[in-house]
């Protein structure tokens, strides 16, 4: 059974930072690819950053490119988005997810399991 936990929600001011963690049972981690997504009232689950089964390769979507880092720590099977700058309209769930492969993607559909997501709200 494969679990991923995430953490580090919560409210903060447009401009400040937060940084999530997402823990992963299971012995597949270190093998596999990451990948955080976010999902606004209204709105589709889009992609935010993705990160290989090694680290060596990170993506980003256009809109926080710049702003937030993924990274990973295959010891402690957990994989982190430190968010910096936050916008009003980086308000969302954020959810962690893994794909059994060793590079990340963009879609959605390819990724094998989630976590239940973690709260983030920016105020103006």
């Amino acid at each position: 059974q494969v679990q991923l936990v995430e953490s580090g929600g919560g409210l903060v001011q447009a401009g400040g930072s937060l940084r999530l963690s997402c823990v992963v049972s299971g012995r597949i981690f270190s093998a596999c690819a990451m990948g955080w997504f976010r999902q606004a009232p209204g709105k589709e689950r889009e992609f935010v950053s993705g990160i290989s089964w090694n680290g060596d390769s990170t993506v980003y979507a256009d809109s926080v490119k710049g702003r937030y880092t993924i990274s990973r720590d295959n010891a402690k099977n957990t994989v982190y988005l430190q968010m910096n700058s936050l916008k009003p309209d980086d308000t969302a769930v954020y959810y962690c997810s893994i794909r059994r492969r060793p590079r990340s993607g963009q879609d959605d559909g390819s990724y094998d399991y989630w976590g239940q997501g973690t709260q983030v709200t920016v105020s103006s």
